[in-house]
């Protein structure tokens, strides 16, 4: 078993310059969010803090829990109640520490959600547009010759077939992606050239938009689209500091 640690200030130091957090206009706070013991050896990584995530993590002996979607968003019920105090809960009462890193972790060059998901379906980026530059832009593999042969490969990568808006059998051309909730992303991807688009979720007048300007959109899963940035990190640390890494994946539909 492996026994070497870092320092809790020291990790969260190090993930500020590597995630560049300092550069977003976020949501919620980026970083550390929940205070636990100070010397990190087992690290989990998850996409959302939920309590099963927590539990998870706690059973397996982690120190830390780095998440993508963490606590304290903008808007919501400040009090420490229900499933907000159950989490809280957890994690304080066992001095487990959480990390979460959020359009940090969706925009970084290479460990990012973005970066990710390209490399795993074959897609080069060639530029970024939209807000703070989360969306990437580029062309997919020549052996891609249609949307529907994107869709199958998605299907196989991402263990989920997605919602396709538009003609399967129309080229794909230029792509757009952006994991998670970016269908509100789609003008911009049309604005910056796109022919196609890929995104996690989908809403009722992106349809819309979708067939009357011709973008093929492909809805493929907000967990699904944001499982690989937090195991990137993950690995990565490891190899840094040479601690413990597991990524447990807690099911999620949408």
């Amino acid at each position: 078993m492996n026994d070497r640690s870092v320092d809790r200030d020291a990790l969260a130091k190090h993930l500020a310059s590597t995630l560049d957090i300092n550069r977003f206009r976020d949501y919620c706070p980026n970083g550390l969010q929940v205070e636990g013991r100070q010397h990190i050896s087992h690290l989990v990584t998850g996409v959302t803090a939920s309590l099963a995530l927590l539990e998870a993590a706690q059973a397996a002996g982690a120190d830390a829990v780095l998440v993508h979607h963490g606590y304290f968003w903008r808007g919501e019920d400040a009090r420490v109640i229900g499933s907000h105090q159950r989490r809280l809960k957890l994690l304080l009462a066992n001095d487990i520490n959480l990390f979460a890193y959020h359009l940090p972790l969706d925009a970084h060059p290479l460990m990012g959600n973005n970066a990710q998901l390209g490399a795993r379906l074959g897609l080069t980026a060639s530029s970024r547009f939209g807000e703070q530059d989360l969306g990437w832009l580029g062309s997919a593999a020549a052996s891609l010759h249609c949307v529907g042969d994107l869709a199958h490969l998605i299907e196989q990568v991402l263990g989920r077939a997605p919602l396709v808006i538009g003609d399967a059998s129309q080229a794909i051309g230029t792509i757009g992606w952006c994991s998670g909730a970016a269908q509100q992303s789609l003008a911009d991807a049309i604005a910056a050239g796109a022919n196609t688009y890929l995104s996690g979720e989908i809403s009722e007048q992106t349809v819309h938009l979708a067939r009357e300007s011709g973008v093929a959109y492909l809805a493929c899963g907000h967990h699904a689209t944001e499982r690989y940035g937090v195991q990137a990190v993950g690995e990565y640390l490891a190899q840094q500091f040479g601690i413990r890494h597991q990524f447990i994946d807690i099911p999620n539909p949408v």
